[in-house]
């Protein structure tokens, strides 16, 4: 691992206090400012300097997508949601007003798609004492655990799905500080295999906390990997460079991986615009000389990134930069669904098109696929079948292994974006009903 210096700007974050502020960088009006300011005041705003200053073009932000990513849009709201919010905005009423009115709107967007909070219990059990917050469960090999200290991130995502862990509801979060629970569940649970460790962002946290979660895992025999699920190395890559723990975060994966462990970082790059900066190109480099793999996914979403062309050109960057394309995602039914969801064919017709332009070396991504509640349910293609136009699907992963690879079919729906928008075809029920 090569030793960087530690010099460089110091993390500024910008919250919704700042975003009117920021906003007078782009040509917009002041009825325009208020409107955004409507719709972040429902859906939760943050970003970074880095962010702001590097990757988004304040010349045309109308047309970048790193603007979109970041930054909410009016139309990411219904019409009369976002005239409600402003009207409030306008009239200065009192926090506990406005916020009670942003609660009312948050709970018709599905906060919580596929069931989360129900799977904050371990999965076939019924023992009550295995029910451990800020654990999730629902596949056998995998447990899902959200540090407490992680629950933010360097900046935040328009589309992301786990919006709720933001705006400050407390029923709505999963999260757990108590290391002890964590490494008990697991090793009450040797059918675990692999741990995942998300938020949020786990890279928000210092290495010294970010140890104490990982470090009891390494004595574990029947746990084989460890992944990091993180944005950090396309919104704070100063974290594996210039940070002052950085190279104390690199000496920890480097302890992960001689312990026989595998070390997955599974890094979330939405645009390519976002691999481009020479300080990202450092920090893979720097992630990889520890013996760590990353593994790369994204969704598909609308206005971002919703091309083959793009696609392609993701895949193939991230394989020479020594990265493993991993995951194409169909954005979730929940948030703003309505401004990025991309129809199923069309997802499927981007993924094949990207797919057929790259090496067979980038063909480990696996996709369109949607993380519904029975598992991960990937489009592989729009068929005829006796005369029948019909979706073919394929359960990547299931709550029931019996279903895992299994192929079945959907009547064909021009419209739909998510498997809730479905038929079966040629049966009376999905494989999971």
């Amino acid at each position: 691992m090569t030793t960087a210096e530690s010099t460089g700007r110091r993390f500024r974050a910008y919250t919704d206090r700042h975003l009117d502020e920021l906003l007078q960088r782009a040509p917009m009006t002041a009825e325009q400012r208020l409107r955004t300011r409507a719709v972040s005041s429902v859906l939760p705003f943050r970003t970074n300097a880095y962010v702001v200053d590097e990757l988004i073009d304040w010349e045309n932000p109308f047309d970048d997508p790193m603007f979109r990513l970041v930054f909410p849009q009016e139309d990411m709201l219904p019409a009369e949601d976002v005239d409600r919010m402003a009207a409030l905005l306008k009239e200065e009423v009192p926090k506990k007003e406005l916020i009670g009115a942003a609660n009312e709107i948050r709970f018709r967007l599905n906060p919580h798609p596929a069931g989360q909070v129900a799977l904050n219990v371990p999965k076939n059990k019924q023992d009550t004492q295995d029910d451990v917050e800020g654990i999730q469960h629902k596949y056998d090999e995998t447990v899902l655990f959200f540090p407490q200290q992680g629950q933010t991130c360097h900046a935040y995502c328009t589309y992301c799905f786990r919006w709720a862990q933001f705006v400050g509801i407390a029923d709505l979060k999963i999260a757990n500080n108590d290391v002890e629970e964590m490494t008990g569940y697991v090793a009450r649970h040797p059918e675990v295999s692999s741990v995942l460790m998300t938020g949020g962002d786990p890279m928000i946290m210092g290495e010294p906390v970010l140890s104490r979660y990982i470090n009891p895992l390494l004595e574990m025999d029947h746990v084989e990997s460890i992944r990091i699920g993180s944005k950090a190395l396309a919104y704070w890559p100063q974290r594996f460079v210039t940070d002052p723990d950085a190279d104390a975060t690199l000496r920890l994966f480097e302890k992960v991986v001689k312990s026989g462990k595998n070390l997955a970082f599974m890094a979330h790059f939405s645009h390519h615009k976002e691999m481009e900066p020479e300080i990202v190109q450092t920090a893979i480099k720097r992630i990889l000389e520890t013996g760590a793999t990353i593994r790369t996914q994204a969704p598909l979403i609308r206005t971002i990134n919703d091309s083959a062309d793009q696609w392609a050109q993701m895949w193939r960057t991230q394989h020479k930069m020594g990265m493993i394309p991993y995951y194409m995602f169909i954005e979730r039914d929940t948030g703003p669904q309505d401004y990025f969801s991309v129809p199923l064919w069309r997802a499927w017709e981007v993924y094949r098109e990207a797919f057929s332009h790259v090496s067979g070396l980038c063909r480990t991504v696996r996709g369109p696929s949607m993380s519904a509640t029975p598992g991960k349910i990937t489009v592989d293609g729009v068929t005829e079948i006796n005369g029948e136009k019909v979706y073919a699907l394929r359960m990547l992963q299931a709550r029931n292994p019996e279903l895992v690879g299994k192929p079945f079919f959907a009547q064909y729906n021009e419209d739909a974006v998510w498997v809730d928008h479905l038929k079966p075809a040629f049966a009376d029920k999905f494989p999971w009903e």
